[in-house]
Order: C-alpha cells, then structure tokens, then sequence
C-alpha cells in the first residue's frame, strides 16, 4: 500500500513540475562578441582595468528573440555604458557585480518600453566575468 501511495505521489509531482514547465516557455538571447571595456582603478595612478562579459538576455517567450536580436545594439549600448562607468569596487566585489547586473536589467527593460511598448526581458545573466 505504501508503495502504491509514494508512487501516485510520484506521478503527480511528475506531472505538475512538467506542467509548470511548459507554462514557463523560457529563451535565451547571448550578445556576441563578449563586451570587453575598461573601469577606472582607484587610486592616484589612474591606471585602468580592463573587463570582459559574456551577457544573455532572458525572454518570458520565443518569439521575443527576434526583438532583442532586432535591439541588440541598442541593448549592446546601454550594457557597454553601464560596464565602462563601474568603479573598481563594483567590478571586483559580488554585491558590485550584482548591483551592475541589475542596472543592465534595468535599464535594458527601460529601452526595450520605450522601443516597443513592452519591457520583454525577464533577466540579465553574466555567463563570463572576467576583470584584470
């Protein structure tokens, strides 16, 4: 009987968690080539450092992709923007890291409003953060 009862309980989670799924039709749109700019160090030298990202954007839906790749300039611009003004606190830190992933989220949903009438980006990912 146990058994019996754990393996409805199977099926029904299987079933609910591959329903959710599908609800949640999820895509990826990945800007190439990395963006790689510069930040200013702190200190008196002056020096500058160097940063590369590799950025993808989430859409709530597929057929959002040919938006953002229609954009992807545009967004290219703002994420460049947001990036090369970053301190070297920002750059270095996971709370500074974070903090400039959500102004890309941001500012990315602001541009793609005022482009089309929909913010169409969920979320910003760095899938590759290198800073020297």
């Amino acid at each position: 009987m146990k058994l019996l009862i754990t393996v409805v309980a199977s099926i029904f989670l299987w079933c609910s968690s591959v329903s959710s799924a599908s609800a949640q039709d999820v895509s990826y749109y990945g800007f190439e080539p990395d963006i790689t700019t510069n930040y200013l160090k702190e200190g008196n030298d002056y020096r500058l450092g160097f940063i590369r990202v590799a950025i993808e954007v989430m859409v709530p839906d597929p057929s959002y992709i040919s938006v953002v790749e229609h954009h992807a300039p545009l967004l290219r611009n703002a994420f460049v923007s947001i990036l090369s003004t970053a301190t070297e606190r920002q750059v270095r830190t996971m709370t500074g890291r974070d903090q400039l992933r959500l102004k890309c989220v941001e500012r990315a949903q602001e541009l793609m409003q005022q482009e089309t009438g929909n913010p169409v980006i969920r979320d910003v990912i760095f899938t590759k953060y290198i800073y020297q």
